[in-house]
């Protein structure tokens, strides 16, 4: 097989839940940790960070990943799903993996994939662990796939477990509750690993207090850092997280980290690691901006940021996934703005006309696009030079358009 070939193996070979949604979840770690056995146990070679929870745990990644690279170190990063390319997924200091890496790992386990019938998911961490573990880096930053303690990632001893917070968001999975999906994520917490939370919430903060007594490791909590920090990533949600990476950073105790390192790793996150889609700006005259912010608590502060913006009349190039509530996130949007409903291209992508008449009755009116493509085209000729248009609502809308 080519790469290409290899790729549409990969996503066909059991449903993949990027793509497929609740049929692809697996509450089981058995086939991953069969997967590393078959490898030789690559998660055992390097050091890691564990990055979980609701928001903000792939820019904190990326935040990590920066300053570990800032101090000199040699840095893995695994986070998902991909914008564009399914190598952005692996990568060591920036530089994403090699379709070759890629061809060769799946040509020679493809008798061990096919016949132990591992996810998409399951695969793709064993392709990074035995990467990873074949450079020889000397820390990877490995972002929690789907909640936590039955998470694939969920085999690697960190040096320090972090959750960023908790909002309900695949609840089909986690739970209906805070408390319960708090369950879930709180899974990452390991015996003798220190534990950095993000945000400290009263409704959620004694499940992790609970697990950390547990498991007799100090725990504390981001949020309680006084300091603000400098970073190029735009949006005012990344202050959260820049506290959430510095404090995870202050954990390690095997690395020489200064302030300087920090500040600079901060500072120059999308050069180091080349993240996209946090609010990015693609152009001015018109603004267009985009954001895979996809959950109530992401989509709150997102579209706070954009009443802060000066404009005439702003445009939403909107699409979500089939299994999104809609009730949550549709009373979160302005009634006056212009309305562009479309359909990611993906299997899970919900029919824009459906979309079209929930939003109606939240007052949201516009029209429905067959694709991303053809809605934002139009956005962009209605829009006049002091408009906004912001495009988002999923991952999968963003990757549609940078």
């Amino acid at each position: 097989m080519n790469y290409q070939q290899t790729l549409d193996w990969m996503f066909a070979q059991l449903p993949m839940y990027q793509k497929e949604g609740k049929t692809a979840f697996k509450k089981d770690l058995t086939n991953t940790l069969a997967l590393s056995k078959e490898l030789g146990f690559p998660e055992k070679k390097f050091k890691s960070i564990h990055v979980g929870g609701t928001n903000g745990k792939g820019s904190t990644s990326h935040m990590l990943a920066s300053i570990l690279q800032e101090a000199g170190y040699k840095v893995g990063l695994y986070t998902s799903p991909h914008l564009k390319n399914f190598t952005e997924r692996i990568r060591i200091n920036g530089i994403e993996i090699s379709e070759k890496k890629v061809l060769s790992f799946i040509k020679q386990h493809k008798y061990f994939l096919e016949t132990q019938r591992l996810s998409f998911f399951e695969m793709t961490v064993g392709l990074a662990f035995d990467y990873f573990a074949e450079e020889k880096v000397d820390i990877a930053i490995i972002e929690v796939g789907l909640g936590g303690r039955l998470d694939s990632t969920n085999i690697i001893t960190p040096e320090v477990s972090v959750i960023t917070n908790i909002g309900l968001d695949h609840t089909q999975f986690l739970g209906e509750t805070l408390p319960e999906i708090a369950f879930e994520k709180a899974g990452i917490i390991k015996n003798k690993v220190p534990v950095v939370i993000g945000e400290e919430q009263e409704a959620v903060k004694s499940v992790f207090i609970v697990k950390a007594e547990a498991c007799k490791v100090p725990i504390s909590f981001a949020s309680d850092d006084d300091k603000n920090y400098k970073t190029d990533l735009l949006g005012d949600y990344q202050q959260k997280n820049t506290k959430t990476a510095v404090a995870a950073i202050q954990k390690l105790k095997e690395f020489t980290i200064s302030s300087e390192n920090i500040e600079k790793g901060l500072l120059n996150v999308v050069k180091n690691t080349n993240l996209k889609g946090r609010w990015q700006i693609l152009q001015e005259n018109p603004k267009v901006i985009c954001d895979t912010a996809h959950n109530k608590d992401g989509l709150h502060i997102v579209l706070n940021q954009l009443k802060k913006e000066t404009f005439n009349k702003i445009h939403f190039v909107l699409g979500v996934v089939s299994d999104k509530k809609l009730e949550e996130v549709l009373p979160l949007f302005p009634e006056v703005a212009a309305y562009y409903f479309c359909k990611p291209d993906i299997p899970r992508g919900m029919c824009e006309v459906v979309l079209q008449e929930q939003a109606k009755e939240f007052g949201l009116i516009g029209k429905k696009y067959p694709s991303v493509k053809v809605a934002f085209e139009d956005a962009l000729l209605n829009a006049n030079q002091e408009d906004i248009i912001y495009v988002g609502g999923s991952t999968f809308v963003v990757a549609e358009i940078i």
